[in-house]
């Protein structure tokens, strides 16, 4: 067992825990969910080492806890030059070769006794990590993603998708104690997302995984910890659960905040009567009345329903375009190919028109990237882009797009603005308070990096937009937020993305590669492509009618309408069975 109690920490520029405190226990499946910035990873970081942070409060976790670690940031090595299988059994080969060596060692040694030692504790370490086993399990795991047949084949070959899970299985086999994951679904594919799916469900010990991925957030875990305005929030249950207590929460919540404001208000005026009765006449008991008044107005304040989880900071994103175009074509792209060592896209033809949103799918390592940074810089004799077209674009690669070394005050007079007060006024909307905007930009969250990046997208004023999976890092209430201002955008998308949702919420319609081509395919053929790798029947619907009843509870909320919002719980509550 894992037991955090009353742990504070903060940065210089700011506090990120009050007092959080939370257990993770065998059996336990843990989504680490909260908005980019809010200190998820810091929070693993102190897990992982606390000795290297100055905190409050108490961590307790055992000195010999082995903990397996797959970081968001990992990037394929083309340089390796092993097997797959080679890879993922290197601890084991590492030990197996050691026990192998004690043994050569034992006959000619004169000091059997300390060999024999030596022996044991490198024995018990290869049975600690499942060496017994090991290459049956190898096997199994890479059998489950559906990747046996690259057992030998070199890592240097696999794609950036299949390296990370290639990675994951690498880390599970080793019989941590405690399993994290920061983020490990980024830019998955989705053959390779249902895959991280599966090795997730199948493993039998201790995970934290950070993830605002809602396919994973929905299909794999039994407890949620949301981390949200310094505070903790610890869950028993699946993810759809947790939502909707929230939901309910905030109903509940709401009804009594207003009580208690009126309660509050009522007892202000009855202060302020006493007051100017005071004033006038100069009776002890009129002034022991007013203290007593003043005091149950403490009292009122104190006890005021106070809910982090509830008041959470939603980003209003607005991309739309005082430049935008006529219906007429915005982007054409004529028989173009590109290579690598290998040939990725051969002849492809499509365009694109002016109020076009279009997803860009298709595998790993298939050159989607390379084909949107080829429209972005506009030198390929076969890509037209319409002359009163302007281009903005998101990279996945985000130092690209933002210099790392700038604050975000200086990246943004760098982008045109002129005064602080505009940048400050501008920034708010994205989750950017005023104390963070001399924060250097490379110490920002990758939830955080792309915000900025959509920040000075929705300033550029552009009438074409290409984004390479702008919903990576995105906390979920940061999704939404960007789903809705694409669906709401005046000009051209092209987004490259393995978001199901973000797809099916704001796309029009789909290129899909297959075959080193692109071909369009309708959003009615996309889902059903879905539907059959992926999902049960009408999955998707149901998702989009239960967003529907929050979003009408939301609306209820702001309308003080209590009794609706709690009919329409119910409804939603129906919802989520059927799902």
């Amino acid at each position: 067992m894992i037991k955090v109690e009353n742990l504070s920490y903060s940065f210089p520029q700011k506090d990120l825990y009050n007092s959080i405190s939370f257990t993770l226990e065998d059996g336990d499946h843990c989504a680490f969910i909260g908005t980019s910035g809010s200190g998820k990873s810091t929070l693993i970081d102190i897990l992982m080492d606390p000795e290297r942070y100055m905190f409050d409060g108490k961590l307790e976790i055992s000195p010999d806890c082995r903990i397996g670690y797959v970081s968001q940031f990992s990037q394929l090595d083309k340089t390796i030059d092993m097997t797959v299988f080679e890879y993922i059994a290197q601890d084991f080969m590492k030990l197996q070769n050691e026990l192998t060596s004690i043994c050569t060692e034992m006959e000619t040694t004169t000091d059997m006794d300390a060999m024999l030692e030596k022996y044991q504790v490198t024995l018990d370490a290869f049975q600690a990590i499942g060496g017994d086993d090991f290459e049956s399990n190898i096997t199994k795991k890479l059998n489950l993603i559906n990747l046996s047949k690259h057992e030998d084949l070199l890592v240097s070959k696999l794609s950036g998708g299949e390296f990370k899970l290639i990675q994951v299985i690498k880390e599970m086999l080793t019989s941590p104690d405690l399993m994290i994951m920061d983020e490990p679904d980024v830019f998955l594919d989705f053959e390779n997302l249902n895959s991280l799916k599966n090795l997730i469900n199948s493993h039998k010990g201790i995970l934290l995984i950070i993830s605002h991925n809602r396919y994973l957030l929905n299909h794999c875990f039994n407890k949620i910890l949301h981390l949200e305005n310094m505070e903790l929030q610890e869950f028993n249950g699946n993810y759809i659960d947790y939502n909707f207590s929230l939901l309910q929460k905030k109903i509940e919540l709401q009804e009594l905040a207003i009580a208690d404001t009126l309660e509050i208000e009522r007892n202000e005026l009855l202060i302020n009567k006493l007051r100017s009765t005071a004033t006038f006449i100069t009776e002890a008991s009129k002034g022991k009345s007013l203290k007593a008044r003043v005091k149950i107005q403490e009292r009122l304040e104190a006890r005021r329903i106070k809910a982090p989880f509830v008041d959470i900071k939603q980003p209003v994103i607005d991309l739309n375009t005082d430049h935008a175009l006529e219906e007429t074509i915005a982007l054409k792209v004529n028989n173009y190919s590109v290579s690598f060592q290998d040939l990725l896209l051969d002849q492809v033809n499509f365009e694109i028109k002016s109020t076009d949103k279009v997803a860009l799918i298709g595998a790993n390592g298939t050159g989607k990237t390379t084909l949107l940074r080829e429209i972005y810089e506009n030198n390929q004799a076969s890509i037209e882009i319409n002359e009163g077209v302007e281009v903005a674009f998101l990279s996945q690669q985000q130092g690209e797009m933002l210099n790392e070394s700038n604050t975000i005050l200086e990246e943004f007079f760098e982008a045109g603005f002129h005064t602080s007060k505009e940048i400050k006024s501008h920034l708010l909307n994205y989750g950017f308070e005023e104390e963070l905007m001399n924060q250097k930009i490379g110490s920002l969250s990758g939830g955080e990096k792309n915000m900025l990046q959509l920040a000075k997208i929705s300033a550029s004023n552009a009438n074409l937009l290409l984004l390479d999976e702008p919903t990576s890092h995105l906390d979920t209430y940061s999704q939404l937020a960007l789903e809705k201002a694409i669906k709401n955008y005046n000009g051209a998308v092209l987004m490259i993305s393995h978001d199901f949702y973000s797809i099916v919420n704001c796309m029009d319609y789909v290129l899909i590669i297959e075959d080193k081509t692109i071909r369009k395919m309708s959003m009615r053929k996309f889902r059903k492509m879905i539907y059959a790798n992926h999902f049960d029947k009408d999955y998707l619907e149901m998702e989009q009618k239960k967003k529907a009843v929050e979003t009408k509870i939301e609306l209820a909320l702001k309308d003080m309408n209590f009794a609706l919002a709690k009919v329409l719980s119910e409804e939603l509550e129906e919802l989520i069975e059927l799902l």
